[in-house]
């Protein structure tokens, strides 16, 4: 697994287009990297920068992007809604894949480090990286913001972690709080009031720190202190939740605006309700939110889910079904239109070249995909077309499902029909993806076949690769046939508990289950014959019985059950 990291840094510009742009353009300078999005606010003055990439390479671009904004940024002239204390303000560290949270905070600390020696910008480690324990919030690193900095750097204990006294330098820049955490969701509640003071109060109910404590319980009432003299605290109601209130001219409205750093303890859809009630609570009602920055994909697909459970409907829709559910379940294109394709990290991690190559069958129309498989091209042939009629078959046994589950004087039984529609959405995709992963196996098979073969090393090696790429032609479409295998259950499911006036297409979708399996079968055998090692090829070929029996036998039952239906 490659190691990849996202680093998402907030720099002090929001209005100036050319310095925003200048930023991005020396982060985009290292190759190796992808900014995936760009979020200039223009009330907050405060930008965001999402890019992904390797960690040397996300390192470099950092650097690369902090020193570009201390030569732009003067935070001496610096004002904006948004609380900071650099010119690069925060740049934190986010492991993506194949690295750990503890060496993501290890390169954090380097990169502090580079920081100070490099460019003379005083650094605090926070979160995962923080040298101090009270670190690991942003919130006391940044305590007074950019103007409480010649006093914290004067002080032993308040001082940055890297970083000398408040020159002329560290004036013009500011410190950078350089960390290392978990996803992080950055959203704004709309409140349908101008008041600051209310949004604020909502933020203090829901936030994990929740509020001061005063006497009588009132928000102006003497502050509250324990024995040893301690401010006490009333927590809010969220876990992994900071926020506060404010006021957005561009919109003219006050929003709660939320970090939710502990995704797994609060997701997105239980914040949003939380504050739905908590603005209730005080006569306010929630307009809708707006998402800052990106989010992955899970995130909004669990949101969607949740809202399709409260309504009692089928969870087994397309992903862009229930995406499109959380958008519009929490207005998430109240302000402004919102693009799942443009907010949501993993879409924007894919290479659209590598996409269409991988999906080069499946995005054709169907009317093209015939049309090629009729022509005097090797491919697509028998193992895709096998692949695709599984697909089709398992969206069938899917349709029934959901359509039962919207039945009425059934209403009870909507979570017994989701299930079934659940596990067909994963086959159709499954065997989606062997549609084109077929055909590619193929390809590799003739590329093994033109590499040269004119020394006895250059033979030799050839011949391996022959024999691993026909292993994998034999394998991909056994696992066609294993999937495949999977949807027949379902198709019984449906054809016995489902819609009687759907029964002949549980019907459809185990014939097209069956012939996908026979069909791959074949391919199974063709391709195992060109094994010399029996030894790979044996198992191939008794596990290809054993599915087409067993294929056989459920089809039957279908079939049985079905006729039971139409006569």
């Amino acid at each position: 697994m490659k190691r990849i990291i996202e680093c998402v840094p907030n720099y002090s510009e929001g209005r100036d287009k050319n310095v925003i742009d200048s930023i991005v353009e020396a982060i985009s300078s290292v190759k190796e990297v992808k900014v995936l999005n760009v979020d200039p606010g223009e009330a907050t003055n405060r930008t965001v920068v999402t890019f992904v990439g390797e960690p040397e390479a996300v390192l470099e671009a950092a650097f690369r992007g902090a020193a570009r904004a201390a030569e732009l940024i003067d935070m001496r002239k610096h004002h904006g809604a948004h609380p900071r204390s650099g010119a690069t303000d925060v740049l934190p560290l986010i492991p993506v894949s194949g690295i750990t949270l503890e060496e993501c905070a290890e390169l954090a600390r380097g990169l502090a480090e580079r920081l100070w020696k490099e460019l003379a910008i005083p650094c605090y480690c926070y979160e995962a990286a923080a040298y101090k324990p009270e670190r690991k919030n942003l919130a006391v690193c940044r305590a007074g913001e950019y103007e409480a900095l010649p006093e914290k750097m004067a002080d032993p204990e308040r001082k940055p972690d890297f970083g000398g006294t408040f020159d002329e330098r560290a004036a013009k820049t500011g410190a950078t709080n350089v960390g290392a955490r978990g996803f992080l969701v950055a959203v704004n509640f709309n409140l349908n009031t101008t008041s600051t003071r209310r949004a604020m109060a909502v933020a203090f109910d829901v936030r994990e720190k929740g509020r001061k404590a005063r006497e009588g319980g009132s928000l102006t009432g003497a502050l509250l202190k324990d024995a040893d003299g301690e401010q006490i605290w009333i927590p809010g109601t969220l876990k992994g939740c900071k926020a506060i209130g404010w006021y957005i001219d561009e919109y003219g409205i006050a929003q709660v605006s939320m970090n939710i750093t502990d995704i797994q303890a609060t997701p997105l859809h239980i914040a949003f309700e939380e504050v739905c009630r908590a603005a209730a609570a005080r006569g306010l009602r929630v307009t809708g939110a707006e998402i800052v920055g990106l989010v992955p994909k899970k995130v909004l697909l669990d949101a969607g889910k949740f809202y399709l459970e409260r309504q009692q409907r089928s969870l087994g829709i397309s992903e862009d079904e229930i995406l499109k559910i959380a958008v519009k379940s929490m207005s998430l294109d109240d302000l402004c239109p919102f693009n799942p394709r443009e907010k949501v990290i993993e879409y924007l991690m894919e290479d659209p070249e590598e996409m269409a190559r991988k999906e080069k069958l499946v995005r054709m129309t169907l009317k093209d995909f015939a049309a090629l498989a009729a022509s005097e091209a090797p491919a697509p042939g028998g193992g895709s077309v096998a692949a695709y009629m599984g697909a089709l078959g398992a969206g069938l046994a899917t349709m029934v499902a959901n359509l039962s589950s919207h039945k009425r004087g059934w209403d009870d039984r909507w979570k017994e029909f989701s299930d079934i529609a659940e596990k067909g959405q994963a086959l159709v995709s499954e065997l989606t993806a062997l549609v084109d992963e077929d055909t590619a196996a193929f390809d590799a098979i003739m590329n093994a076949f033109g590499l040269p073969k004119e020394s006895e090393e250059e033979k030799a090696a050839r011949a391996a690769a022959i024999q691993a790429a026909t292993l994998n032609a034999a394998s991909v479409p056994l696992r066609t046939m294993e999937a495949a295998l999977k949807v027949l259950p379902l198709a019984l499911e449906v054809a016995r508990k489902g819609l009687s006036a759907s029964a002949s297409d549980a019907g459809v979708a185990a014939l097209s289950a069956l012939a996908a399996v026979r069909g791959a079968a074949l391919n199974v055998r063709i391709n195992a014959a060109g094994l010399k090692d029996r030894a790979s090829a044996d198992p191939l070929l008794s596990r290809a019985e054993q599915i087409e029996r067993e294929a056989q036998k459920l089809h039957d039952e279908v079939l049985a059950e079905v006729n039971s239906h139409i006569g």
